[in-house]
C-alpha cells in the first residue's frame, strides 16, 4: 500500500568546491550539503552532489542522500539517489530510494518522489513510498 510523508528540510551546512574548470569549459562541482527533516520524516540528511555548471548559470545534478530518523513511527535509515536541474532560479529533480539501502525499522522501504524548489528557510519534501 502507497503511503505519502510530508515533511519540510531545512539546510544546515552547504560546502561547493569545483573540480573541473577551464577556458571553454563547464565548471563541474562537488557539494557536500548537511539537512534537517521535520514533519512525517523527522530525522537528518546528508547528500553528495556532483554539478554541472553551464555559462548561462543553469545546472545539471546527481547525488546520494543519506537520511536517518523516522517515518511514520519507524527509526531507521534508507539512501536517496537524486537527479535534476537548476533552472530559472528553480531546482527540479526527482528522487528514489535505492533497493537494499534501508536500516532498522526501514529497511523494507521501498519510495520515490519529485520536487521544485527556489531560495527559501526551508523546503517542503514528499516522499511516497511502501
Amino acid at each position: 500500500m502507497k503511503r505519502k510523508a510530508n515533511a519540510r528540510f531545512s539546510i544546515k551546512s552547504w560546502d561547493e568546491k569545483p573540480y573541473s574548470e577551464g577556458k571553454d569549459l563547464p565548471k563541474m562541482t562537488r557539494a557536500s550539503v548537511d539537512k534537517t527533516f521535520t514533519g512525517d520524516i523527522d530525522g537528518e540528511g546528508h547528500v553528495e552532489y556532483v554539478m554541472m555548471y553551464r555559462g548561462d548559470g543553469t545546472a545539471a545534478f546527481v547525488g546520494l542522500e543519506r537520511i536517518t530518523g523516522r517515518i511514520a513511527g519507524r527509526n531507521g535509515s534508507f539512501v536517496l539517489q537524486r537527479t535534476g536541474a537548476f533552472e530559472d532560479g528553480e531546482a527540479r529533480e526527482s528522487y528514489s530510494v535505492v533497493t537494499g539501502s534501508g536500516t532498522g525499522e526501514l529497511r523494507s522501504l521501498r519510495g520515490e518522489g519529485t520536487s521544485s524548489v527556489g531560495h527559501a528557510a526551508d523546503y517542503p519534501f514528499v516522499l511516497n513510498y511502501e
